[in-house]
This record gives C-alpha cells, structure tokens and sequence, in this order.
C-alpha cells in the first residue's frame, strides 16, 4: 500500500493534540493504524505521568482492567494492557493473580510503555497559543520546546486542520487554604504531592486530612498504618455528609456508559447542571474496600484496650485558616448540620480537595471571538465532543475530559476514554474507522422506545438434516 507524503511546512497536519494524558494517548494509539492520518501530539511535561504523588503501594484503579486506552473498541490493538503484559512477558502471572482491577502503579507503567514506543509524541513541548487563519482555513499552533529543566531552548509553530484538547485537571485548593499551600514553614500540602513529602507528614505531631473522597481515605488509611497505635493523632474531616462508598452497583455503572451520556447530553441545561451536582456519589464516593479496611485498621487498634487517637468526621468544611507561631496551622471549621463552630490546631494538612478541569481561556484566547458559550459562559460542546465555533471556522477543536457540563459524569472516566477518541477518530476523518455499538446499557434513561437501539438478531443457520444411508 502507498502511503501519503509525511507532513512538509507547507502542509497542514490533519490533527494536532494539546496534552498527553490517557485520554489523548488513547487517541494517539487508535488513530496510530490510521496511516492517511498526520496526527502529532504536545505535552509539556519531560515524559508520562499519571497522578505521581497518589501512586501509593497497593492503590488500584477504580474500573476494570479492560477500561484500558483501547481495548473497549479495538481488543485486538497492539497497545492494549494484555499486550503490554505480552511485552513483558507477564501474561501468565497476570493470568494467575486472578485481578479484574490493577494497581495503579501498573496501569502508570502502561501508559508509560505506550508513551515510549508510540510515534508521533512529543514531550517537552509547551502549546503556548492557538489561532484560526481564515486565508489558509486552517489552525496556527504555537508551541515552545522546553529542555531538561523546563526551559525555553525553541520556538516552533505547527498548522493544522482539527485540534484534541487532552490538557486534564489541575488541583484544586479551596480559597481559604491557598495562603497556607504557597507559604513556607507548616506542611500544607494537597494530595497531588502527597508521596513527595509523606516522610514529612508522617513525622509532624498531628495531621489533618481534609477531603472525603477516595484519595483523602487511602492517605488517612496510609498515615493511620504508619502511626504507633494510642498516639496516631490524625485527623480526616470532609464537606459530605458521611463518608459514603461510591455507586458501585452494576445497574448504577450504567450512567457510565455511551447510553447515559447521549441521554445526558440530549437534557436541558439546568438539568444537566442539577444532575453534576446531585450525582457525586457516583463518582466522587469512596471505595467500599477501601473503607472497610480503614475500618478493619481502627478495630484491630482496639484489641488490647482503648481507642485509636483519631477523630473522622464528615459534614465540616474550612471556613478559614491560618499560622499559628509559624510552626503550626488554626483550621476554623464549620459543622453544617449542627450549625457549630471550632478550631482545629494542627501541624500538617493534606488537601483530598480533588481536581478542577484545567481551564482552557489561556489555549484558546485566540479563538474566543470564534466560542459559543452557554448561559453560564461554558463552552457548548456537540454530541461528538466538538466546540461549537463560528461557521466560518472550517476546523474543529474537539476536547477530552473538560465537558462534564454537557456530557455528564462519565466525562473524567477511563471507561469511556477509547469509546470517546473512536467517536472523535470517526468525526474527523468522516469515516466509520471503529465501528461504536449499538447499545451499552439494559436501563433506558428516558421515556423513548429502546427497540431501535437493539442490534438484530441474525437468524438462526438451519442445518441440514443427514441422511442415514445405512440400510
């Protein structure tokens, strides 16, 4: 087969990613076997890497090993995690060990292999800003190329006919406590970079875990094994009302599939908006093994007499905080069903405060003239994980992972991720490159007739009755 001349200055590239996280590495390894598609991909950072600082020992990925970057719609691709295991001649201990949901380490190594042997990567590399050139009918991509220390070592620009924003969340410190994380002295740090300094945590007095969801139960259960039993000192508080397992039910991990987003995205905005918020439980709970081991540690610290040094409390959020004499940290706390007030003094905090979509003004400040916004100046995203720009705008910007508002709560999931770069792959190239299913869900989300969803049913192969010739 003759394949296209690779990309020359003067030609446009047919997509350009902004970030390499699992989302736009999934895209790159579906569109790799692709080879009329010029696809090139940017990230900032010197190399691949998935929430470092939460890689704790025995952590494991909240859904199947399956939700790799590629199996869901292509199981025969060469970058899926039965192939990496192949590659690293593992597939038999895999095999044995019998593990439905890997450790988190494991599923970073991954990514990290697909990284290192996929074409067309390019780490070290910072999208400074994206423009639209009505002349060309094309994108302008400007980027810097960053050397080992992070520093500008060249400046370079890219032209293309689409854009995939893969640029991920960043971590969120709530307003009261942002002071506290840029200051020096107290340890007040959020989970991101929890592993950087947990010798340093660990070794402070008394600790505060701030945040109820999954990663503030695996630091407050990492901090409660490390700690001498009758003088642990920990502290986990939270905003949710208890500290509540996630949905885990398998009718309720069907909001997890393409059924429930196209549902999703097909509701009325402030609808769409009730739901988020309503539905954390579904995504933002925490693990039931997880909490039965937190609880498994209290127990077995109440053995031989007395209660563990710990206070867990739910239902409190900060509403202030500060220093006190440099060495330690006054958190102001709220109970807001009790309507009470007091203070917390401590000499380390952990922020379990989660993540916030990175925002996208500063990539796109050149094409808000361009932006469709909703009502509360979000962009609208279509169905097929576009921005709406401007007809006049014959590219398109698709994002990744940044339109929960309009796809709902499986947005951030790495289940969805290859049905999502599929879908985009298929838009883009105006082919049907993977095939999408017909339907994923036994729950039918809305008042509509699901008949028309349902694959057919190939009729039965009538055989042929043998003819006994024996007489």
């Amino acid at each position: 087969m003759t394949h296209p001349p690779r990309h020359t200055p003067d030609t446009p590239r047919d997509l350009v990613g902004i970030g390499i996280g699992p989302c736009n590495l999934s895209l790159a390894a579906l569109a790799h076997p692709l080879a009329e598609l010029d696809a090139v991909f940017y990230e900032q950072r010197p190399r691949f890497e998935w929430h470092p600082g939460l890689l704790l020992d025995g952590a494991t990925v909240q859904v199947p090993f399956l939700a790799d970057l590629v199996t869901l719609t292509d199981p025969a691709s060469p970058w899926s995690f039965l192939a990496y295991l192949k590659a690293h001649d593992r597939l038999y201990p895999f095999y044995f060990a019998e593990r439905f949901h890997i450790q988190r380490t494991e599923y970073d190594a991954y990514c990290r292999w697909v990284s290192q042997n996929l074409p067309g990567l390019h780490f070290g590399h910072q999208v400074d800003a994206v423009r639209w050139n009505p002349e060309r009918d094309v994108f302008e991509v400007d980027f810097t190329r960053l050397d080992a220390d992070g520093e500008a070592e060249a400046l370079g620009r890219t032209h293309t006919r689409n854009i995939v924003l893969g640029v991920g969340t960043t971590p969120h410190v709530p307003d009261p406590l942002i002071p506290l994380v840029e200051a020096p002295g107290v340890p007040v740090l959020h989970a991101a970079d929890y592993l950087d300094h947990r010798d340093t945590v660990l070794a402070a007095g008394h600790v505060t875990v701030v945040g109820s969801g999954q990663s503030g139960a695996e630091i407050f259960l990492d901090l409660l094994r490390h700690r001498p039993a009758g003088r642990e000192r920990l502290h986990w508080i939270g905003r949710t009302e208890a500290f509540a397992p996630m949905e885990y039910s398998k009718l309720g991990l069907e909001h997890f599939t393409p059924d429930y987003t196209h549902y999703f995205h097909a509701l009325a905005e402030p609808v769409r908006d009730r739901l988020v918020t309503a539905q954390w439980q579904l995504h933002k709970g925490i693990d039931a093994g997880t909490l039965a081991a937190i609880h498994d540690e209290l127990y077995r610290r109440t053995l031989h007499g007395g209660w563990p040094d710990t206070v867990l409390t739910p239902g409190v959020r900060v509403r202030t905080a500060g220093r006190v004499a440099g060495t330690q940290v006054e958190l102001h706390l709220e109970h807001e069903q009790q309507g009470s007030r007091t203070r917390l003094t401590t000499d380390a905090v952990v922020l379990a405060t989660g993540y916030r979509t990175r925002p996208l003004d500063r990539i796109l400040a050149g094409l808000d003239p361009y932006l469709r916004r909703d009502s509360s100046e979000r962009p609208r995203i279509t169905e097929d994980h576009r921005l709406v720009l401007d007809p006049c705008v014959t590219g398109s910007v698709y994002v990744q992972n940044a339109e929960l508002h309009t796809h709902g709560v499986g947005a951030p999931d790495l289940g969805l991720t290859a049905w999502r770069s599929a879908g985009i792959l298929n838009s883009l190239t105006g082919k049907e490159q993977y095939p999408l299913p017909a339907r994923t869900a036994f729950t039918t989300f809305g008042l509509q007739d699901p008949a028309h969803r349902v694959p057919h049913t190939r009729p039965a192969h009538r055989l042929t009755p043998l003819v006994d010739d024996r007489r």
